[in-house]
């Protein structure tokens, strides 16, 4: 079998742009997979809730951040400092609808696809044995942090005062 040099199949980035019709709004057919990884990190980071993802904020930071790369639509950075109020507005105004029907279909479910596939894999870690000892430690590393804090700020001078008292009002003796 002959070789062929990746140099002569002269590929490029696809960077094709459909524009939602009687709009300005232009949508990307295909996002580079660094951005597609950003994405999905970012949403699943903002949806979670202690240890696990909720569905409401899932879909919201989902679609929002498909306006914000996969469209030449920008915000002011006022506007992204209430990201749910910008998900409320383009989604009852039909704006996310029109997008996501402006995008590749293959794009959008692989995309779909990536980020049901991370969660699934999340969950499974969390669920695992080596998942269940990473919590422990991490909950008792937070938990020694604290107790650090604690001691770090222990005034003994008032530890003795309060112990003086006690044994005052109890005839000299330690409470039992």
């Amino acid at each position: 079998m002959a070789k062929v040099t990746f140099s002569n199949l002269k590929l490029k980035l696809n960077k094709e742009i459909k524009s939602i019709e009687g709009t300005d709004i232009e949508v990307l057919q295909y996002l580079p997979i660094e951005d597609k990884y950003a994405l999905i990190n970012t949403v699943l980071e903002q949806s979670k809730q202690d240890y696990i993802f909720n569905p409401c904020l899932l879909d919201a930071y989902f679609n929002l951040y498909i306006i914000l790369m996969y469209t030449n639509i920008s915000f002011t950075e006022k506007q992204k400092e209430e990201p749910l109020k910008l998900y409320n507005i383009l989604k009852s105004n039909g704006l996310i609808d029109k997008i996501i029907m402006t995008m590749n279909e293959e794009e959008y479910n692989d995309l779909v696809n990536k980020m049901n596939q991370q969660i699934q894999d999340i969950y499974k870690n969390q669920n695992s044995f080596a998942g269940t000892i990473s919590n422990l430690f991490s909950s008792i590393s937070e938990q020694a942090d604290e107790i650090q804090k604690l001691v770090e700020n222990f005034d003994k001078e008032k530890f003795q005062n309060v112990l003086a008292f006690a044994m005052s009002v109890n005839n000299n003796q330690l409470p039992q």
